[in-house]
């Protein structure tokens, strides 16, 4: 018989804390290193997460850094890479470092497009306008018109953005390119025609002409011209000068050729 004073068997009774004891540590689980028995499976699961949450590629000594001296992970590695080599996303070990990949066949779904927006600069503005009012026009008549060099980069430029275009070849030496304006520049100023063009009156009221205009100034009428002018070649049509005609002058005896010293050739002047 129990008495009613003491408590059941089965019942815990609760004691006081004691401010003045202390409480047990509690154990650390060994770290990876101390497991040499680890199973292969296990050893790939750590190296998979060190690999998944690394910001950037590791080395073989970063990654064996938990586990024994002894272990060697260059075959874990290569099974790894094995296990990924089907999957999304591949290991891939470039300059002694390694990281996950996305597949190359995949890359395609991670691209992304923008567009950039860029400036065009003073030369190339002045350039486009100059084409768009004198056209059709060559290099050496914009350089007149702007009173320096044009660079070949701004034509370049305005190549790449598609707003001028390369016409034709003017009838005269050398047989110089002409450029127009494209259906792309109408498109992106909003013009119908290259009548809608700006008149003088209208540059000054803009302010992007000065009031006190020179005596004789004309402002040029832009029209539109699909077809090539009567002094225009197309691009793509020899000229009679490089055609060739058989032996020339000097064919038959080399020694009347004369030096190359001797031909006087202009330096193009410095382009900006």
């Amino acid at each position: 018989m129990i008495d009613d004073g003491d408590p059941a068997p089965d019942q815990v009774v609760p004691h006081p804390a004691n401010d003045d004891s202390e409480l047990p540590e509690p154990v650390a689980s060994p770290p990876v290193a101390m497991q040499p028995s680890m199973q292969n499976a296990e050893k790939l699961r750590i190296l998979e997460a060190l690999l998944f949450a690394a910001a950037e590629p590791l080395d073989e000594k970063t990654l064996a850094a938990p586990f024994d001296e002894e272990e060697d992970i260059a075959p874990l590695l290569q099974q790894l890479e094995e296990n990924y080599a089907s999957r999304g996303v591949h290991l891939t070990c470039v300059g002694g470092r390694w990281a996950f990949r996305t597949a190359e066949d995949l890359g395609y779904l991670l691209e992304k497009h923008t567009v950039t927006q860029r400036r065009l600069s003073r030369a190339a503005l002045e350039t486009l306008s100059i084409i768009a009012y004198h056209q059709p026009t060559t290099r050496a008549e914009i350089e007149e018109i702007r009173g320096v060099a044009t660079s070949k980069g701004t034509l370049d430029v305005l190549l790449e953005t598609g707003w001028i275009k390369m016409r034709g070849r003017r009838r005269a030496p050398g047989r110089p390119v002409t450029y127009g304006t494209s259906h792309a520049f109408l498109e992106h100023f909003g013009f119908e025609s290259l009548a809608d063009l700006p008149g003088l009156s209208e540059l000054k009221g803009a302010g992007l002409l000065s009031s006190s205009v020179p005596a004789g100034f004309v402002m040029p009428i832009p029209t539109d011209l699909p077809e090539l002018t009567e002094d225009e070649d197309r691009l793509d049509d020899p000229h009679p000068d490089d055609l060739d005609d058989g032996p020339g002058l000097f064919d038959d005896d080399p020694d009347e050729r004369g030096d190359d010293n001797d031909l006087d050739l202009d330096t193009p002047d410095a382009e900006r």
